[in-house]
């Protein structure tokens, strides 16, 4: 089966092919955008299956990263994704950017706990905590640094993610620390949603942006237009 994986959680636009089967990437294409996801992403998909010599005709499920990052790029990327899944009648799988991000830490520094953390401005950051077996222990949750070194200081794990070197000098020692990305390479992405698929996890959902705080931009109070009583 080849799966089409998609990413606009963060500064990226990012689409690639996976053979599920053989476990291979087959084509990418990878735009560092920070803005204009929805006017670049079917572009980005398009040449990502030119890469891959396939069609969409060709694909057998749909993952895309359901965040935590950009209110608007995730927005973009899971509709996309669920329009197409929905189109082509084959399944739509969400992957969350701390996950991914655990898994890529993982991959440098196997049998580690991870601690996937992502700054998030206000003195908030995003964070999850995985075990020495991928099993989630924390979050996906907001906490504050403290919290976050807390935590670190508690289970000693592999850091990862926009806040991973924040937490480590706040902490005071020396950790592993792996990408300090905001999102993981797009190609971890499709390899979670294969393992998912085949494990049938969460069968039927369709995926949605996971969203840890309410959007910066709110109505005005002051506008808001009494209803007239007839």
């Amino acid at each position: 089966m080849k799966l089409l994986a998609i990413d606009c959680a963060a500064n990226l636009c990012a689409a690639c092919v996976y053979d599920a089967a053989a476990g291979v990437e087959l084509g990418r294409s990878v735009l560092d955008l920070g803005k204009g996801h929805a006017e670049q992403l079917m572009a980005v998909i398009e040449e990502a299956l030119k890469a891959a010599g396939t069609d969409y005709a060709g694909l057998g499920a749909i993952a895309v990263s359901t965040g935590p990052g950009s209110f608007t790029g995730l927005r973009v990327g899971v509709s996309a994704a669920r329009g197409l899944a929905l189109a082509l009648k084959i399944p739509a799988i969400g992957v969350t950017t701390l996950e991914a991000l655990a898994a890529q830490a993982r991959a440098t520094f196997p049998g580690c706990a991870v601690l996937a953390a992502l700054d998030a401005g206000r003195e908030e950051i995003h964070a999850a905590l995985y075990d020495e077996l991928s099993v989630l222990r924390y979050g996906p949750a907001v906490t504050t640094l403290s919290q976050a070194v807390a935590m670190a200081a508690d289970s000693f794990p592999v850091l990862a993610g926009t806040a991973a070197t924040q937490i480590a000098a706040s902490a005071g020692r020396a950790f592993d620390i792996g990408p300090t990305s905001a999102t993981a390479d797009i190609a971890v992405y499709a390899r979670l949603a294969t393992a998912q698929d085949a494990g049938k996890k969460g069968e039927g959902e369709k995926p949605k942006p996971l969203y840890l705080r309410g959007a910066d931009a709110k109505p005005q109070a002051g506008f808001i237009l009494a209803r007239q009583k007839n």
